[in-house]
């Protein structure tokens, strides 16, 4: 009987990361075009259509039209069930891992941000200030949740609140930094201002020390794409590429692996500490 309460949860928690990959599939593409993410409907975009709720379901859907539009036969692309996909699977990763919990609830927030920021980035090379704006406050909201919950006191959350005002505030430093670097090494601009305002917003979330190790993993990640790309002939060593997918990707990995991969650092160079 457990197991089958637990295989139900699993499912719920799958249902609940798919839909919120559908509803970030709109985000990303309505978002940047200056365009409501709640109206209209999802619908086709050649043809109008208005999806039925049959047509909706996430990534089934997808498989009940075989990838085109009931109206016009147009062809759906493929990344949106697997966007729907990727997030229910990493909805069940941070509940396994996190449990019933206020972190649960809030890094499926901040990773839903990272994933739409990140496929905005990729698509337009561009990190629009609505997404991280919100992004930062409701992260310093949820530091403060975090703290007065954990700590039952107010002192608590106004502690976890300015731990994250300093993630943020070190966030744009960092980048600030590095792209000042960069452009030195390069001769030429080497960061948009968004990237300063992705880094700000995981800063909120996370906390300074996970930034710093979210920022150095996008860089050395970043490096690694980029010398391949340009190897590879896919890019030039002047042709700009986004960072923001880089950032993301460090901080998702520095929000569920950071403490433990600094506490391995730490014994493995300073074992004496």
């Amino acid at each position: 009987m457990d197991a089958l309460v637990t295989l139900i949860i699993y499912l719920l928690v799958l249902w609940l990361g798919a839909s919120i990959g559908s509803f970030l599939s709109v985000v990303v593409h309505r978002v940047p075009a200056g365009l409501s993410i709640v109206h209209p409907p999802s619908r086709c975009p050649k043809c109008g259509h208005q999806l039925k709720l049959n047509e909706n379901i996430p990534i089934l859907g997808w498989f009940w039209l075989k990838g085109r539009c009931s109206a016009c036969r147009t062809p759906i692309p493929i990344h949106y069930p697997l966007l729907e996909a990727i997030c229910g699977v990493v909805f069940i990763l941070i509940f396994a891992l996190f449990g019933s919990s206020w972190q649960t609830v809030g890094y499926w927030a901040l990773f839903g941000w990272l994933l739409a920021l990140a496929l905005i980035d990729i698509d337009t090379m561009t990190l629009p200030n609505p997404l991280t704006q919100s992004g930062l406050v409701v992260g310093l909201g949820f530091q403060a949740l975090v703290g007065w919950s954990t700590t039952a006191s107010l002192t608590g959350g106004i502690q976890h609140f300015m731990e994250g005002v300093l993630g943020a505030v070190l966030g744009i430093w960092l980048v600030d930094a590095i792209a000042i670097v960069g452009t030195i090494a390069l001769g030429q601009a080497a960061m948009g201002g968004g990237d300063a305002k992705l880094s700000a917003m995981m800063g909120a979330w996370i906390g300074w020390k996970l930034l710093l190790l979210a920022g150095f993993l996008a860089c050395a990640i970043g490096a690694f794409a980029g010398g391949a790309a340009i190897a590879l002939g896919l890019l030039n060593r002047r042709q700009p590429f986004p960072f923001g997918p880089f950032l993301a990707l460090g901080g998702m990995i520095a929000a569920i692996w950071g403490n433990a991969i600094i506490a391995f650092y730490l014994q493995l160079f300073f074992p004496t500490l």
